[in-house]
């Protein structure tokens, strides 16, 4: 089990200042200074806050409080390319601390100022964390796992956070009846523009392909990067081989690709203007200007809350705060007009 006895080599941390690449929303920052206070007062704490609100921006001032005071700080999150993107991110942020990574094959580095780790690798750490941020509570394969539940509990010395955008109703209800806990929510963006809503276009047959390949012939034309999800593996491979015979420029990615993480990167660059994907890229992925197909949205396996996590990729960049999010099906599915009534009922909050 962890044990850093080694010891960390702390820095003089008296005149150093958190430095954000934006200014915060009135509301980030209130948000950030319920939770520190709930921290500082012995409270776990659940933020329930939309796809692209900058929620990990309202734990920045927690995190920057708990350095000071040379407490140990984690950050869990379900999968592993969202670790490694937001090792990145909080690195950039936190840059005079050492901030180090955890997942399945790299583990050779176990202690730090802030440890960023796969829910899996929560393991390591036997009452460990004094702060312990978990986010994405609702994402495979922390959900409704037992043994992962049962491992964050373990590792857990002081306090947590949780986040979610699609937080379960018995998980709020948790929060909401527990003295010890405070329950935030943040329902827009903090670029205050409406969440882009998802149009649905029902088809059958090859009308559902023919109206893929138009549409993102529309998008690339337009220079606009485009996200296509598929719901399984299979899918994926077999689109992808259809639709790479008219267009170019493309690829796909899913959880058995290997080099799926360098091709992420190429389509962030622009190399790549269009990806087929499954769920790997349902959530972690902001781009400037991205539109996204869902093709066979009526799938079972799109739950209103997937399909909410999904939507949440549009938009997200104030420069470009709206675009296109498209349900393509055979039929409306009840997951499919829970999921927009939702984002249109936070967009009446604004």
């Amino acid at each position: 089990m962890a044990d850093d006895s080694l010891g960390r080599n702390y820095l003089d941390t008296t005149h150093y200042e958190l430095k954000i690449d934006y200014k915060l929303s009135n509301e980030q920052i209130e948000i950030s200074t319920k939770v520190l206070e709930g921290f500082k007062n012995k409270k776990n704490t659940l933020i329930y806050a939309v796809c692209g609100a900058g929620k990990t921006e309202l734990v920045f001032k927690v995190i920057e409080y708990s350095i000071k005071k040379h407490l140990k700080v984690g950050f869990a999150i379900p999968r592993k390319d969202v670790v490694v993107e937001l090792k990145e991110r909080l690195a950039k942020t936190f840059k005079e601390f050492k901030v180090i990574a955890l997942y399945g094959g790299h583990h050779d580095e176990l202690y730090a100022d802030i440890i960023v780790l796969t829910t899996h690798q929560l393991f390591r750490y036997d009452k460990y964390f004094d702060l312990l941020i978990l986010d994405e509570i609702d994402a495979f394969p922390y959900k409704d796992n037992p043994v992962l539940i049962n491992i964050f509990k373990r590792s857990l010395k002081g306090n947590f956070i949780m986040m979610s955008a699609t937080p379960s109703d018995k998980t709020i209800s948790e929060f909401k009846n527990d003295n010890n806990c405070q329950f935030l929510t943040l329902f827009h963006r903090y670029h205050h523009h409406p969440l882009p809503v998802p149009k649905i276009k029902i088809l059958y047959s090859l009308f559902k392909y023919t109206y893929l390949i138009d549409k993102l012939t529309s998008f690339l034309r337009n220079e606009k990067p485009v996200l296509v999800f598929v719901p399984t593996i299979r899918m994926c491979d077999s689109l992808y081989k259809m639709i790479s015979i008219f267009l170019k420029n493309g690829s796909y990615v899913h959880s058995k690709r290997n080099e799926r993480n360098e091709i992420i990167q190429l389509f962030r660059q622009g190399k790549f203007k269009y990806l087929i994907t499954t769920s790997v890229l349902e959530r972690g992925v902001t781009l400037k200007d991205l539109q996204v197909i869902i093709f066979n949205s009526d799938h079972d396996l799109y739950t209103k809350e997937a399909l909410i996590q999904i939507s949440g990729r549009v938009g997200r960049v104030k420069d470009c705060p709206k675009g296109e999010i498209i349900y393509v099906a055979n039929k409306k599915s009840k997951s499919m007009v829970e999921s927009i009534k939702t984002i249109e009922k936070y967009n009446k909050d604004l």
